[in-house]
């Protein structure tokens, strides 16, 4: 079988690359249907963009690489796609947009637009051998108990990173990267909770409280959450992609909260007060009797010295903790790193040093933020990816 065009991959950026590539394409995948992160995504309701996308929310080696791609297609485009879908959808806090309904519409519809498109989707399909012969790429497959040999100009590196390997996640986009000449940025779990070896936040999990979390650098404003193995929530997800073993992160527990004010208002009106009394008017009572021995709060509001006030709000301010490490790849909504970019041409996403090899998505090392960013790289660089494949054509 000859196509000009083999996908590996039907997730976002496979199946976005796919609608725009042009005539005769293959999307080749392992599992039993198409965009199973998507389906699992923002609790079943896909955060699909981020009305705020902009190219600082990305992290990667070289921080201009996905500018171009976000560019030319942007959160604007895809949420036009959208609408012409008639996709019910909502915005969330920070700029993100949500399905009304489920995600699996969002699925249906880049189906819908392969479908119109002519590319063709094998699932239950295995990747046994890829060569090149210096014209074409050469694919043996395995599909339904057969073998398939597979032969196509131009390949598409689509499968993602090792992410969640419970739903099929590898690295095989970077084992096929490297076999062409590519290097492999170091990879790293990434939007994943943190741990504690000594689970010291089980006694108050489930507990949440808005919070600036920081790490080397990198502060968010959003909601923590304690577990049974740590910490999780949106401030926690965010900074754990700036954050490495070893390093120490800081967690405002007081944000828009004036404690030196508060403390010493009530040491005058309420001074028979327990302080640990006042301290849960401001944070959840089980987070405050949890640090109540860690800050050894005991006595009377009005029995507060101003250096003591000081003391607290300090301490609250600026809570000093080191993870043990992370819950890992399990977990992890996005990978960290992947094929570098240093080879690949930002304006098609092909190899600089392979005429017809493509790769998209989270494979490659741009990792965006929490809130739809990582959707919208998928969006983007599949658009640019399919794009050149039909101007090439």
């Amino acid at each position: 079988m000859q196509v000009n065009t083999l996908i590996l991959g039907a997730g976002a950026a496979g199946m976005m690359c796919a609608a725009h590539a042009g005539p005769s394409v293959l999307v080749i995948d392992h599992a039993k249907a198409p965009g199973e992160k998507i389906r699992i995504s923002g609790g079943g309701r896909c955060n699909f963009t981020n009305m705020h996308t902009d190219p600082a929310r990305f992290l990667g080696q070289n921080p201009h690489f996905h500018k171009s791609a976000l560019s030319r297609y942007t959160q604007w485009d895809f949420l036009d796609l959208v609408d012409r879908y008639k996709i019910a959808w909502h915005e969330k806090t920070l700029g993100q947009l949500f399905c009304d309904d489920k995600a699996t519409q969002i699925v249906d519809m880049l189906r819908t637009e392969m479908a119109q498109a002519g590319a063709q989707l094998w699932l239950q399909t295995s990747l046994v051998d890829l060569s090149h012969d210096g014209v074409l790429f050469t694919a043996q497959l395995e599909r339904d108990g057969k073998r398939h040999s597979v032969t196509a100009r131009n390949l598409v590196l689509a499968t993602g990173g090792k992410s969640i390997p419970k739903m099929g996640a590898t690295g095989l986009a970077y084992d096929i990267a490297r076999q062409f000449g590519h290097q492999v940025t170091d990879t790293r779990p990434a939007l994943v909770p943190l741990t504690f070896s000594d689970q010291r936040f089980a006694p108050i999990s489930g507990v949440a409280t808005p919070v600036i979390a920081e790490a080397n650098g990198t502060a968010f404003e959003e909601a923590l959450l304690f577990t049974h193995r740590g910490l999780s929530g949106p401030a926690v997800l965010q900074i754990s992609s700036y954050w490495k073993e070893g390093d120490s992160i800081s967690v405002n527990l007081l944000p828009g909260h004036d404690l030196v004010t508060a403390l010493r208002s009530a040491r005058q009106t309420h001074g028979k007060r327990n302080v640990t009394t006042a301290l849960a008017e401001i944070l959840p009572e089980r987070l405050v009797t949890h640090l109540s021995a860690e800050l050894a709060l005991s006595g009377n509001v009005g029995d507060l010295s101003d250096r003591r006030i000081d003391e607290l709000t300090n301490y609250l301010r600026n809570w000093t903790l080191i993870p043990t490490g992370s819950e890992g790849y399990r977990t992890a909504e996005v990978t960290l790193g992947g094929i570098s970019t240093d080879r690949i041409d930002s304006k098609t996403m092909m190899s600089r040093d392979m005429p017809g090899l493509f790769m998209i998505g989270e494979a490659v090392d741009v990792t965006g933020w929490l809130g739809g960013f990582n959707f919208q790289w998928a969006w983007s660089s599949g658009v640019a990816c399919g794009r050149a494949i039909a101007k090439r054509t």
